[in-house]
């Protein structure tokens, strides 16, 4: 059914990339070749990033700030980033503040010591926090989920009581995790002078892999959000590790269990969508291969539509860059000419992850130009991966016209977005996916669920656009306060000593009896960032 202007907005938010890395030969340093394998998976958050390295006698080197990785790490912080192994982090605040305090990853020095690095969203924050005051007597410094993970994690392991742990002891501890918390989240950990570990929800609604290469002492191993780094540092037998699994790598070998029950498999669809890098495989799907799938799939819906409307369309154009694979394979099927209308400015930031609605409305004209040439005196067919806020869509839809485009007509590789994301995206509030009429599009076409599926593999988490969460424990109460944190005003300046209907803004609340620390302090670990 064609939907007459009337559609959401479009721009929303990556969440992180993770990433560990164990080389066998101890005195060659891992730094490097992490660095290179965030800024591979730059595409999943610009708002921060973080590298953490074990080096000898178990000692942690730490630099993280805001900023991209080009920009964080030089040769000179690279260089002071000591040992063998290591963990890594891109990051996109999804909900909350986006201070430089929640830049991963994140230390603790009790038991053992732990880096942590985490890609998703917790639905049960609240009780976890009260759970880290009362009972587990553990101070929590930020807003972030990835800092509680990482004290339960730490908790568990603390209840072993001994003076060294086995991999038992941390299959035992990531067992007891899952039990306690509820959502999204792939993790990747490090304990110092022992090794780096991964584990995954058990619904695998965040990816995450292992893959090994040879050296001439040993073997590396690689752990990533993506298969893209695995590829591009000449890693290879890449393999996903499983919903509710935990890998453990050591010099002495790898372990692998499953820590969790049984669950049913999910994935988030949007990593296929658009999350992804095109080159990736995940879960043993080519995004690529999908990404054109839904494109054929696109075509059918789309001549369906545009002859019950009595619509010719002159020309197919992409909207950079996601978008490219499905425009391509649509305008094959339905015999139209396929042209790039659209000249993207490469050193402008991606606008879907700019932190707040302003700032993503100042920087699409500066990221994209409309060439006259393919709009001039035509009906266009522009083709978008999804439409989720409006910020990008209104102004590119505008770009066309004012550059003589008669007719806009759009289409989505994905269905309308109806219902908030509660898995670590920074989806429109469900008011906002209400605005509809001041796009200024002629006709939008969408994608139906099933089609979009069938391009993929049968079973993915699908809320966005059913309301069905599959972790289950999603509240209304829950979603009204999760809208709230994730306000872009709420954003922008955090209103400290305050309480949002009852759910406090975990910055400002005090998990400990502890110091209270400033929201810019970075706890524990010395930071190398911007030091002589």
């Amino acid at each position: 059914m064609p939907f007459f202007l009337d559609f959401s907005f479009r721009q929303f938010s990556v969440l992180c990339g993770i990433l560990g890395l164990l080389l066998h030969d101890p005195s060659v340093d891992a730094a490097p070749e992490i660095c290179e394998g965030l800024s591979l998976l730059q595409h999943r958050g610009q708002d921060a990033c973080g590298i953490v390295t074990c080096g000898p006698k178990g000692r942690f080197f730490q630099c993280k700030a805001n900023g991209m990785v080009r920009d964080v790490f030089d040769e000179k912080a690279i260089s002071k980033l000591i040992g063998g192994m290591g963990v890594g982090h891109v990051r996109y605040p999804t909900a909350g503040s986006s201070n430089h305090a929640e830049a991963q990853p994140f230390y603790v020095n009790s038991p053992y010591g732990i880096v942590f690095a985490h890609n998703g969203n917790l639905i049960d924050g609240p009780s976890l926090l009260q759970f880290m005051d009362a009972t587990a007597h553990r101070h929590i410094n930020t807003s972030s989920d990835s800092e509680l993970l990482l004290n339960l994690f730490a908790n568990n392991l603390q209840q072993t009581g001994k003076f060294r742990i086995n991999e038992d002891d941390i299959f035992n501890a990531i067992g007891g995790l899952m039990k306690q918390c509820t959502g999204a989240y792939a993790c990747v950990a490090m304990l110092a002078g022992f090794g780096i570990i991964a584990f995954r929800d058990p619904n695998g609604i965040r990816p995450v892999g292992v893959a090994s290469r040879s050296s001439n002492s040993g073997k590396d191993y690689l752990f990533a959000s993506e298969s893209i780094v695995a590829d591009a540092l000449g890693f290879s037998e890449w393999e996903d590790v499983k919903p509710g699994e935990a890998v453990i790598i050591t010099r002495s070998g790898v372990s692998r269990k499953r820590v969790a029950e049984h669950a049913t498999f999910a994935p988030d669809i949007f990593e296929f969508v658009y999350f992804a890098r095109p080159d990736s495989v995940l879960d043993g799907i080519s995004v690529y291969r999908s990404r054109m799938a839904m494109g054929d799939a696109l075509a059918v819906e789309v001549d369906k539509v545009l002859k019950e409307c009595g619509i010719i369309v002159d020309v197919v154009i992409p909207v950079p860059d996601t978008s490219r694979v499905a425009a391509l394979n649509l305008a094959q099927k339905l015999n139209l000419p396929y042209r790039e209308g659209f000249v993207k400015n490469r050193y402008v930031g991606r606008t879907f992850i700019m932190p707040g609605q302003q700032m993503r409305r100042k920087n699409v004209r500066r990221k994209l130009n409309a060439m006259a040439l393919e709009f001039s005196g035509k009906n266009v067919l522009l083709v978008d991966d999804s439409i989720v806020r409006g910020t990008t869509s209104k102004e590119i839809i505008q770009m066309a016209k004012d550059v003589g485009a008669k007719k806009v007509i759009v289409a989505s590789c994905a269905p309308p977005i109806r219902y908030s994301n509660v898995y670590g995206i920074d989806m429109p509030s469900r008011t906002e996916l209400e605005i509809a009429e001041a796009i200024g599009a002629d006709l939008v076409v969408f994608q139906t669920l099933p089609d979009l599926i069938a391009s993929s593999i049968p079973t993915f988490d699908c809320s966005v656009f059913t309301g069905e969460y599959i972790t289950g424990g999603v509240s209304e109460e829950y979603l009204h306060q999760l809208e709230l944190l994730r306000a872009d005003n709420v954003k922008n300046k955090l209103v400290r000593d305050s309480t949002i209907n009852g759910f406090h803004d975990r910055e400002t609340m005090v998990a400990s009896s502890g110091p209270i620390n400033r929201a810019d302090d970075t706890v524990g670990l010395h930071n190398t960032w911007n030091v002589s």
